[in-house]
């Protein structure tokens, strides 16, 4: 199945899990079964609240290490998925940071999860990790061939969040992204300069207008700006937003959650 017939709905929203600090992580203080539990309970809630697919994520490992973890991040994000999806059997992604994409991938097989989400697909860029210095399409793709992942999709972050763009300035967001695609990709992911930061509707919409695959937003959804990233986007990922206060690293508010479907099902309506 692809990535664009992966969902239910055409206009998909996805909830972020953001896993909490795993072992041999600076801020990782809880055992792995409670970190775990707590996984589990989000993706039950996301669905529930009528969200249309997940996607977990180690943003709680911060500081991160830059293109590849250790043995115990992969094991760790396995019991994830697992768990997630013995909660539910919404269509699941992963993603480990930082850009440790074939981990993410074996995870991803591991846990039958439908697509990774990866950086630093197409051109070196310097990101707060350090420098990304090659671009991850051949060698990832000729992995996800060698372990036989290839129902896996990959969905790629274009000029991504929380980093320096110098090296691709004469690089417009559009050529990104068609180059993304030309290296196959099979979903893009637009963002704004940060986690929880609005992602601009007209760079959305440039890169909508770029390529064919579908086009995501990864960062800083709302209610509020919803409507006006609607028309140009396939899948929207919300994390931020549906937490408590609004910051991600708190837990799941379901007043936020209901909110949010609320305005998703107005623009089904009216659409």
């Amino acid at each position: 199945m692809s990535f664009r017939d992966a969902f239910a709905q055409p206009k998909a929203v996805v909830g972020m899990i953001h896993v909490g600090a795993l072992p041999g992580t600076p801020r990782h203080v809880a055992a792995l079964r409670p970190i775990v539990a707590r996984a589990a309970e989000e993706a039950a809630a996301y669905e529930s609240a009528g969200f249309d697919g997940l996607l977990i994520e180690n943003m709680h490992d911060v500081p991160y290490l830059c293109g590849s973890v250790g043995p115990e991040i992969v094991a760790g994000m396995t019991a994830v998925g697992v768990a997630v999806r013995s909660a539910s059997r919404l269509p699941l992604g992963v993603q480990i940071l930082a850009a440790a994409n074939r981990e993410a991938l074996a995870v991803a097989l591991a846990v039958d999860a439908t697509f990774v989400r990866v950086e630093n697909f197409a051109y070196a860029h310097v990101a707060d990790e350090g420098l990304m210095p090659t671009a991850e399409a051949g060698p990832l793709l000729r992995y996800r061939r060698q372990i036989g992942a290839e129902s896996i999709a990959i969905v790629a972050d274009v000029k991504k969040k929380h980093s320096s763009h110098a090296l691709t300035g004469d690089i417009s967001l559009s050529e990104a992204a068609r180059t993304t695609e030309f290296f196959g990709a099979e979903g893009i992911v637009v963002t704004g300069t940060a986690t929880g930061q609005p992602t601009s509707p007209n760079d959305v919409a440039a890169v909508r207008e770029a390529v064919s695959i579908p086009v995501c937003i990864g960062s800083g959804l709302t209610p509020d700006n919803l409507a006006a990233c609607w028309p140009h986007t396939d899948v929207f990922i919300v994390g931020s937003y549906v937490k408590t206060n609004g910051l991600w690293s708190n837990r799941l508010d379901h007043d936020r959650l209901a909110r949010f479907m609320e305005t998703v099902h107005r623009l089904r309506d009216t659409a």
